[in-house]
């Protein structure tokens, strides 16, 4: 029993003990882990992050020794699509060059001119970016001149009806903006009261151009450098006015505004003494190309060409249009031998181009002299199996989502321009231009299959050095 009594004494007396010690501990009068004081630790300075060695601080770009494809395995592509039974009674012209050395690997009449389609385009969007610059933008504004105001088209085609969004490109700029902002600085200046007048005199010529086909208006619209969003109503029946259809549009925007209008909206240029009110602006030009290029968008080409010549001082017609891009792409050191341009868009059948001389241009383009206008050339062009006019070609292949190409179609006439990486990482750019096939045993679907299955995907799947 006495034993009893002191081990629980004892364990008595070690709880009372190691109680007070750990009160001694946490107030940091005897030493021990535990602690209830503010701990008063500096902060450890933030890391400085070193930067990238010189070895490092540029990209590598592609293998400058990457095997070459062979010119027979090129050669074998071609054939392979003009042999194809969609090709009946048809030719073939093609152009391969290595975007590395310049060396044109494949000539298959190469410097024969051909209807190119829509290919035409990349002439245009070239010599528009390298004329403007990818970062230019368009502006539609209003000016006065006592009690006449005048809404002057600048070339956006692709304003919106109302408020504009500027995070989109279509749309960008919007003419119910534009009336609302003029209605404000008129009534600050004490004027509620208009006559209202449309200047597109921008552009001049005919607005139709009488080497495309009668029948070909559902693919592209008077060209005007004023209209509501024309990517919008792409292939579904343009307005037969598109300014002036935009000038009605913001004339009600700037009645809502509380302007009164008085009588119709009439067409007069701008007169030179007339002040600026307000005005809006558009996407940048690279944006804009990235539209037209994806969609194959003729009527905003045809505008994009008519601005290349606004910009080289030539007439702003279809003739203007033609000889700025080829004065522009001479300048830029691009042969024009072989070219005739009909139009900016590729429409008409009577363009000829050579395919060596687009895959020359993405050759430019894809290397490095190419600059900023080069890489918004390329990065604008429709992505296959992923968007634009190449979304629903060549899926399940190598090219897809690796080649970048633009389209080209009209009766008897099939054309594909692009860049391709090699399996083997050799970086090409590329032209195969069919033409006069049969009309009435091939479709236009067969003979771009033709050109997708013999040459452009065994083209990215290369190994064949």
């Amino acid at each position: 029993m006495r034993k009893v009594q002191t081990a629980a004494l004892t364990a008595a007396s070690l709880l009372v003990f190691g109680g007070y010690y750990s009160l001694g501990d946490a107030l940091d009068l005897l030493p021990g882990p535990v602690t209830v004081a503010y701990a008063d630790v500096a902060p450890r300075p933030f890391p400085t992050p070193a930067g990238p060695s010189a070895k490092t601080a540029a990209p590598s770009g592609l293998d400058q020794g990457a095997p070459t494809p062979s010119k027979a395995s090129l050669d074998g592509y071609v054939k392979g699509v003009a042999s194809d039974a969609a090709l009946t009674g048809g030719n073939v012209t093609a152009s391969v060059i290595d975007v590395a050395t310049g060396e044109e690997l494949l000539d298959r009449s190469a410097a024969t001119g051909v209807t190119p389609a829509s290919t035409n385009k990349v002439l245009t969007a070239w010599a528009a970016l390298s004329s403007m610059g990818p970062g230019h933008t368009l502006q539609t504004k209003t000016v006065l001149e006592g009690q006449t105001l005048t809404l002057v088209g600048g070339g956006d085609v692709l304003l919106a009806e109302d408020a504009g969004d500027p995070s989109a490109t279509p749309g960008h700029a919007g003419l119910g903006d534009l009336a609302r902002a003029t209605a404000e600085k008129l009534k600050s200046q004490g004027t509620t009261s208009v006559s209202l007048r449309l200047d597109d005199t921008l552009f001049s010529g005919p607005q139709w151009n009488d080497k495309w086909e009668d029948g070909n208006q559902q693919y592209v619209a008077k060209v005007q450098p004023i209209m509501v969003d024309v990517s919008a109503t792409q292939n579904q029946g343009y307005p037969d006015d598109p300014a002036m259809e935009a000038a009605q549009a913001f004339a009600k925007h700037l009645s809502e505004a509380g302007i009164t209008l008085d009588g119709e909206t009439t067409r007069a240029a701008a007169s030179g003494g007339a002040k600026e009110v307000a005005s809006v602006s558009s996407a940048p030009l690279s944006d804009v190309l990235s539209v037209s290029l994806k969609t194959s968008d003729n009527t905003m080409t045809e505008v994009e060409g008519r601005l290349v010549a606004v910009q080289a001082k030539e007439t702003a017609d279809f003739a203007g249009a033609s000889k700025a891009v080829l004065a522009q792409l001479g300048k830029d050191g691009f042969d024009t031998s072989g070219v005739t341009l009909q139009d900016s868009s590729g429409l008409a059948k009577g363009n000829k181009v050579p395919a060596r001389l687009l895959a020359q241009i993405l050759a430019k383009a894809a290397g490095g002299e190419g600059g900023s206008v080069g890489r918004t050339l390329i990065a604008d062009l429709p992505v296959a199996a992923l968007d634009g006019t190449l979304k629903k070609r060549l899926h399940d292949t190598t090219a897809a989502g690796t080649v970048r190409a633009k389209t080209g179609t009209l009766q008897q006439t099939s054309s594909l321009a692009g860049v391709v990486t090699t399996a083997d990482g050799r970086q090409l750019t590329f032209a195969v231009m069919a033409n006069d096939f049969s009309k009435d045993h091939s479709s236009a679907a067969a003979v771009e299959a033709a050109i997708d299955n013999h040459f452009v995907a065994p083209l990215a799947s290369c190994g064949c050095s």
